[in-house]
């Protein structure tokens, strides 16, 4: 069977608004299987954003343990992620899920990967997925030199750019702000 993979998300804090945002598409193989799928999930009555790459129904897996793992300590992000990646890389059936989460709250974004990082961006900019550098790229250069924009439009100026050069990344954009 051939794996749901690809994407690009990306996420920025910037003048203050965090924003998050990823493509539509899913790919199986060679081929686009879907192009309008939502990848940017809202926990917590809206107070923490999430993006996923990898398989789909991986991420869906970990975005529930993730949610667990907030309730748990009271919506204290960081702390939750750190739990998340420990249960991720130890548990053996976790262990075997193929996706990357990007998290954002109102002060924070960090990344966490199934080999137990938790990573936050030194600069407000963090990307995942297959067309990951050239959406962060775009970004880098978005915030240096055109600082008038906001995050939400940084991010999906940045999402355009990388699905110009990347095959796995398309024009169906969603994002969320915080």
């Amino acid at each position: 069977m051939t794996k749901i993979k690809s994407t690009t998300v990306i996420a920025i804090k910037h003048n203050g608004q965090i924003a998050i945002g990823a493509d539509g598409q899913a790919t199986m193989g060679n081929t686009v299987a879907k192009s309008n799928v939502r990848k940017i999930r809202k926990l917590q009555d809206g107070k923490v954003i999430t993006g996923f790459a990898g398989s789909t129904a991986d991420a869906f897996t970990l975005l529930e343990k993730f949610d667990e793992k907030l309730n748990s300590y009271g919506v204290n992000m960081k702390r939750a992620a750190i739990e998340l990646a420990k249960d991720w890389r130890t548990d053996r059936y976790l262990r075997r899920l193929e996706a990357m989460l990007i998290v954002a709250d109102k002060e924070e974004i960090l990344i966490i990967s199934g080999t137990g990082d938790v990573l936050e961006p030194d600069n407000g900019i963090a990307a995942i997925g297959s067309g990951s550098m050239y959406a962060q790229a775009a970004a880098v250069s978005l915030k240096k030199h055109a600082q008038k924009l906001t995050a939400e439009e940084m991010v999906k100026e940045s999402l355009h750019i990388a699905a110009d050069i990347c095959i796995y990344t398309n024009h169906n954009i969603n994002v969320e702000t915080l």
